[in-house]
């Protein structure tokens, strides 16, 4: 399996996605679930045949771990449509997911086999996969926080404001599940759990960003349309932790985290 054969993989599952998305408008539960999962399969049939190809997890490069998060905004899309029939959340999921499949499409990165001895250990999948997901469930909060403000002109109701917050909720616990799982991979390839590397520390930066938040929301007298620019400021903080340090001139040449093929 090479790189050339993404673009038919992405069509079918996009394809199927927007299938999915459409049978939610048309609040056609079975066809939502049946088109989205089918989606979802035909794109994880082609990460597991990168993963086969590579002789190694697809998670080194930018452009392979774009390809996680493509995975898991559909998915995290979803779970909220299972658990509350939010018929637009599938539309936008399947949208942020075209536009990092569109720009693995049109800026495709070298996908050689050769790991550095740092990303052999054991801990390395497992820490970037549940981060990556961890992204796209913060990221399927913050889309509900732009559309609460500019659509809904900051006045959401207390079922809106719930589902937001349970995203944030189970974001959070899977990117502290993620911080741990790079701590030990830390202290196995570099002798120590934390060394304020400009990774770790926009990572400790936004693990705190969306700790306030739901501190903040569970203040007596918070204001709601406060607390949704903050999610919003939190996730352009993960934007800067996950690929924005690689311009910054601290990280040149000193991060051991900057993405590099």
């Amino acid at each position: 399996m090479s790189w050339d054969q993404f673009i038919y993989f992405a069509f079918a599952a996009l394809l199927l996605w927007a299938a999915g998305a459409v049978g939610a408008w048309k609040e056609k539960s079975r066809t939502a679930f049946l088109f989205t999962a089918a989606g979802l399969a035909v794109f994880f049939c082609y990460i597991l045949l990168m993963w086969v190809s590579l002789e190694r997890p697809p998670l080194r490069t930018m452009g392979e771990t774009r390809l996680w998060y493509s995975f898991f905004l559909p998915l995290a899309g979803l779970m909220v449509y299972s658990r509350w029939k939010y018929k637009w959340i599938l539309t936008f999921s399947t949208i942020l997911a075209t536009v990092f499949i569109c720009v693995n499409l049109f800026k495709p990165e070298i996908h050689s086999k050769t790991l550095m001895p740092a990303l052999q250990s054991p801990w390395f999948a497992p820490h970037v996969i549940v981060y990556m997901f961890a992204y796209a469930l913060l990221g399927a909060a913050t889309v509900m926080a732009l559309y609460l403000l500019f659509f809904k002109k900051g006045q959401p109701t207390d079922e809106e404001m719930e589902i937001t917050d349970n995203l944030v909720y189970v974001g959070l616990a899977f990117m502290t599940i993620g911080m741990l799982f790079g701590a030990l991979w830390a202290k196995e390839a570099w002798g120590h759990y934390w060394s304020w590397d400009p990774k770790e520390t926009w990572a400790a930066i936004t693990w705190f960003a969306y700790l306030a938040y739901i501190h903040y929301r569970l203040m007596p007298h918070h204001r709601q349309r406060l607390s949704l620019w903050m999610l919003i400021v939190a996730f352009i903080q993960l934007q800067m932790c996950w690929w924005g340090i690689k311009y910054l001139p601290s990280a040149q040449g000193s991060s051991v985290h900057t993405y590099s093929v």
